[in-house]
C-alpha cells in the first residue's frame, strides 16, 4: 500500500486479529500493523504520528459493525473477532 488513511486501519486491525487466530493484545495488533504496513504508514502524512491511537478508533468501528466483541466482554487490552 503506497499510502494509508485512517479508514484503512479498520481493515488492518481486522487483518491483524485474523492473522493471530482472531484474538490478540493491542500491542500485538500494533506490531502486526507495523510489520505489514510500515511503508504505507510512513507515507501517510499526519496519520504516521497518530496511527496507534487511530487503530483504537478502527477497533470501535469494527465493534459498531458487530465484527469485534464488545470491550466490556473482554479483558482489558485484548481484542477478539466476534
Amino acid at each position: 500500500m503506497a499510502t494509508m488513511t485512517k479508514d484503512d486501519l479498520i481493515d488492518c486491525v481486522y487483518e491483524a486479529l485474523a492473522a493471530q487466530n482472531g484474538k490478540a493484545s493491542i500491542v500485538n495488533v500494533a506490531r502486526h500493523i507495523w510489520e505489514n504496513h510500515q511503508q504505507g504508514l510512513k507515507n501517510s502524512g499526519s496519520l504516521f504520528f497518530t496511527w496507534q491511537y487511530d487503530m483504537r478508533w478502527a477497533a470501535q468501528k469494527l465493534r459498531n459493525k458487530g465484527k469485534l466483541k464488545p470491550a466490556k466482554d473482554m479483558p482489558k487490552g485484548i481484542w477478539q473477532i466476534n
